[in-house]
Order: structure tokens, then sequence, then C-alpha cells
């Protein structure tokens, strides 16, 4: 199974406790999902997030309705946690999250390590561009959340 990786970085000015707060609320993630995936969190809240919680949502891929379970395989607050997909539409889907403070903000580092049927083609055509869409859209989402004055 080849595998494929995709990071970003942003910078957000504000506590590094309240920037991690945020993105571990999973029903934030709803938030800063683009309108087009008709993301939605199925699990209630409040989540107690550990290792081992899993989370059910679904979306919409491309018009196909998809039921996606991601469980959190790591958790070190306020620095760091980690969920994989235990179902959904890709083969293999780790996600690292991390938060590191500094002079300028809380830089806030996502790695993704994913894997897709089809393999290559797939990705280049069709999962990479959605990967990079929903990252970029996320960006703006939390600019626009967090850099208001």
């Amino acid at each position: 199974m080849k595998t494929f990786l995709f990071k970003s970085q942003q910078t957000i000015k504000k506590p590094l406790t309240e920037v991690f707060d945020f993105f571990s609320d999973a029903h934030n993630l709803a938030v800063i999902t683009p309108p087009w995936l008709r993301f939605e969190v199925l699990t209630p809240a409040p989540i107690e997030m550990v290792v081992g919680t899993r989370i059910d949502y679904r979306l919409k891929l491309r018009g196909i309705p998809i039921r996606w379970q991601s469980e959190i395989t790591e958790w070190n607050p306020p620095y760091t946690f980690a969920d994989a997909q235990r179902r959904g539409p890709y083969r293999l889907w780790q996600h690292t999250h991390t938060f590191d403070e500094t002079e300028d903000g809380v830089v806030v580092g996502d790695t993704v390590k994913y894997a897709v049927w089809g393999d290559g083609l797939v990705n280049k055509f069709f999962v990479r561009p959605d990967i990079e869409k929903i990252f970029a859209y996320r960006t703006e989402q939390l600019d626009e959340m967090f850099h208001r004055t």
C-alpha cells in the first residue's frame, strides 16, 4: 500500500490553551470544514477526549454519503493529539496535530499520513486536491475566527 504525506502549518496569535481547547473539541471540526462536504459530527457532545475515544461523522464526498469514524490514538494536552480513521473513505488516515507556542503565537501543525484506493493517479487527480482545498478552507476560517480585532 502506497502512502502519501500532507503537512500544513498555521500560526494563531492566541494563548496555547485557548488554541488547543478549540481543536480538542471535535464539534468545532464542523465549523472549519468546507460546507461542500456537508460535514456533521454524529457523536453527541460533550466528547471526552482520551486515547481510545471514537468519534462518528457523516459527510458527502463528491456527492457520495460517507460515514467516518476516527479514534484518538495519542492525547498529550496542550501539545499534541493524533487520530486515525477506523471507518471511512481512506485505506489509511493518520492525522497528528501539534501545537507549539512561539513568540509569534501558536504554530498549529498538521501531519497526515494517508493511503487511497487506486493509489497514485486517484491521489494526484482527486484526493490530494481535495485535501489541499479542505485545509486551505480551514486556514481561512481559523484566520477569520482567531485574528478578528
